[in-house]
């Protein structure tokens, strides 16, 4: 159920309103509260928020904050003496803001338990997949990440961004594209048999062809 503090629709900042027929109150009977978000400001949470958060955890449900989600559970002391993480804009102000808090500002999500806490909307869906792998199983899961068209699993550790060059593309044609197909599948495993099966070369061939590559200097670094 969809829960707010006010009693009239939550007006987003992309235009549209979320429906809220439940106030704080319901959190009494939660087994599971999820802070989908908050304000891109990081304002401070109400206080009637952050009394209905603490009384939920104390009475043993799981708390979940996603995204900007995680500065209102630290505000209420939920993530103090805890590592967490949230958006990677925004880690440096959780860690100011909150120095009980230990920030991660590199992974994607972080399970503590009884408290949870992700990166921005792709790390929060892969949270929320992390959830319901262990309330409902891993088929469960899988099947609702193919309808999500994701990725079935990524570890929580795993980093946020990677800043790398993408490979250069307007030579070895083959090699490139695999190369840049790498990029946007990292959280696949990859062996240099299947890349060089991808691209369509013997392994002698794509290692060559691989360390050639690495060895030519080039303008992005790569």
């Amino acid at each position: 159920m969809v829960c707010a503090a006010d009693e009239v629709p939550l007006r987003t900042s992309a235009g549209f309103t979320i429906d809220t027929p439940y106030g704080l109150a319901a959190l009494k009977s939660a087994d599971l509260v999820i802070m989908p978000s908050w304000h891109d400001d990081c304002r401070e949470a109400p206080t009637a928020l952050l009394d209905a958060l603490r009384q939920a955890h104390h009475r043993g449900a799981r708390v979940v904050g996603l995204c900007l989600g995680a500065f209102p559970l630290a505000q209420a002391g939920l993530l103090d003496g805890r590592t967490a993480t949230t958006h990677w804009e925004c880690v440096g102000t959780l860690a100011e803001r909150y120095p009980k808090v230990s920030v991660d500002p590199d992974v994607l999500y972080v399970d503590q338990g009884d408290v949870l806490t992700s990166a921005g909307v792709a790390a929060g869906i892969d949270c929320c997949l992390h959830l319901l792998r262990q309330i409902s199983g891993a088929e469960v899961a899988n099947h609702r990440a193919k309808r999500l068209l994701v990725a079935p699993h990524r570890q929580g550790g795993q980093a946020q961004f990677i800043e790398r060059p993408l490979p250069v593309t307007n030579s070895d044609g083959r090699l490139s594209q695999v190369l840049e197909w790498v990029t946007q599948h990292l959280e696949q495993a990859h062996t240099i048999e299947s890349l060089a099966e991808r691209a369509a070369m013997s392994r002698r061939n794509f290692t060559r062809h691989f360390r050639q590559r690495r060895a030519r200097p080039s303008s992005n670094g790569y």
